[in-house]
This record gives C-alpha cells, structure tokens and sequence, in this order.
C-alpha cells in the first residue's frame, strides 16, 4: 500500500513538504498544487513552488509529483516542457478540484462532463512519452456517472495510476462520500486505483483498505493536515502517544516559523497569519480556547508562546 500526501492550495507549499518530509516518515510522495496558465503564462507562484532548488529534499527522494491543470492540448504543451526542463518525470493532472472559478470554465472537475475535453488532454499528454501520467479526479462534477462515461479514455491512457475522491465536484468537502458510485468505478479500472477522501484516522484507512483490497494506495490531504503522524500511525497500527507527538511537533513548528520567517517578507503579522492558519487543522482535539489563543495571535512572540503552552499541556492528556 502506498501513502500519498494529497496537494492543498495555500498549505502544502513547498517550504511546508520540505519540512514535513524531514519530520514524519510513510508518506511515497508529496503532490504539489496545481499549476496552470493564467494570461497564456504559467503563473509566477507556480513556477516558484516547484522550482528544484526549493524542493531539494523530496527531488532528491525522487517524491515530489508536480500536478497541472488544463482542458486544452495547448495548455498541455505550454506546461509540460517547462516541467521536464526542471527534471520532473511523473506528472499529475488534475480533473477533481471542485471550486467553482475552476470548475465553471470547464478544468478540474468541470471537465469531467465533457468527455471531449478529457480526450483531448490524455491525448495530448500521451505525447510524452518520456514522462509518467496520473489523474486525481472526482467521481463527476453533477452527476456520479460521468467517471463511468469517460473510464474507457482512462483505462486506454497508459495512465501509472488515478487517484479518486469519492464526492461529486459539486459537493465539495461536504456531505457524505458515495461509495456505491466508487465501487462501480473500482470494479471496473484497470488502472491503478488510489483513494481519497475522509481518511483521518487508522481506523477510517483501515475501513478502506480492507472494504477495497485491491487499491494500489492511499491519498490523504486534510487527514495529515489535522495528524502530520498519520501515515505512521497507519503503517505501524496503533496511536503516537501524545507525550510525544508534543515533543516532535514543537521541532515541526519551529522549524516552520524559521523556515517562513526566511522566505517571506511581508512583515510580522503576515508571518504570523500564516503559521497560524495551520492551526486551524492541526490537533482537532485540543482544548478550544488553546487553539483560540494560537489563531488570535498577531505578534511572533505571542503564537511562539501561544503554540508552546498548547503543546506542554497536550502532552499531559495521555
């Protein structure tokens, strides 16, 4: 079974892959971010974040998948040269994510209804002949058969793998997962099968693992979010003691807070907006007002004390 960390606009960054790669262990490889056109460009903040220089760690693990978006073969050829200039061989494309600026012009899950365009773009990345194809996908974008429409595109797309979640580009993060729709795309896949969505906990995997034996992994976004031990706890079934977890999670905070304190330059309060807005995952079960105190934070000295007093009294809730 392999473990994959799912790619998060605006948390999974490449300052924060580096780092987490250093601190937890289980996890086959980081997917970034999509990148995409914006102006007939790629986007400057893309091209920062997959940069080799600034993914030394993983790219020397061979466990950085750089991920694209695009519903033309144009879009395609624009992106793709680019990435194998920096190196990268496997490249995921994305037809899930669900927001509606993306989904309306008929990218990420908006393309999944458009069976045309899904043609068009596994086409035209089967021209690379030299590089490793993956899709991360939902199961349609209104409506949970059109994964099924365009499954004989996927299957004959010489693709290493898709990854699914199991919602509806529609539904977003919210309601429940449909797994009678996931299971007819599973039992009819030939390519490797990845799952994705609502896995939080050992438990939660395990549940999936074991309902769908024949899946080649696992993606997990939120999940690690909320337990950066998760994929450890997975492998090695059973629970990192909290003690612990405090222990390790105070190096995996400060070397965050140095990291962005080096790289960003738009003043404290910035700086402190983001180390903060991990907080709004991290640990679900600490105590409210401790998390309260983190968010509310707006000097660097503050959430630096904030965030320590929360870790000292999360250790002694064994």
């Amino acid at each position: 079974m392999k473990y994959y960390f799912a790619p998060l606009q605006g948390y999974t960054d490449a300052l924060f892959r580096e780092i987490h790669a250093k601190h937890f262990n289980g996890i086959d490889a980081y997917y970034t971010p999509f990148c995409r056109m914006e102006r007939g460009e790629l986007r400057w903040h893309d091209q920062k974040d997959i940069m080799p220089e600034r993914n030394t760690f993983l790219t020397d693990l061979n466990k950085l998948i750089p991920q694209i978006i695009a519903n033309t073969a144009e879009e395609v050829d624009f992106l793709m040269p680019f990435l194998m200039e920096k190196g990268y061989r496997r490249i995921d494309m994305n037809f899930g994510c669900p927001f509606p600026m993306i989904a309306k012009k008929q990218k990420g899950a908006g393309i999944l209804s458009c069976p045309d365009k899904v043609e068009t773009v596994l086409l035209a990345m089967n021209k690379y002949k030299d590089c490793q194809f993956s899709v991360k996908m939902r199961l349609g974008m209104t409506d949970a058969n059109e994964c099924l429409q365009i499954l004989p595109l996927l299957n004959d797309a010489n693709l290493k793998q898709i990854t699914m979640h199991a919602r509806l580009g529609k539904d977003q993060y919210k309601g429940e997962l449909d797994y009678d729709a996931f299971e007819k795309f599973y039992s009819q896949c030939k390519v490797p099968l990845v799952f994705n969505g609502d896995i939080v906990d050992v438990d939660s995997c395990a549940q999936i693992t074991t309902k769908y034996p024949q899946l080649d992994g696992v993606m997990i976004g939120r999940g690690l979010l909320q337990n950066p031990f998760l994929v450890e706890e997975i492998i090695n079934e059973s629970v990192v003691p909290s003690a612990e977890k405090s222990k390790r999670l105070k190096k995996f905070v400060t070397d965050l807070a140095d990291g962005y304190s080096n790289v960003m330059s738009g003043g404290e309060l910035q700086l402190v907006q983001k180390l903060s807005s991990y907080w709004e995952y991290l640990l679900p079960d600490l105590e409210h007002r401790l998390r309260k105190k983190i968010l509310k934070s707006r000097k660097l000295s503050d959430y630096n004390s904030n965030v320590m007093e929360a870790l000292s009294l999360y250790a002694k809730n064994e």
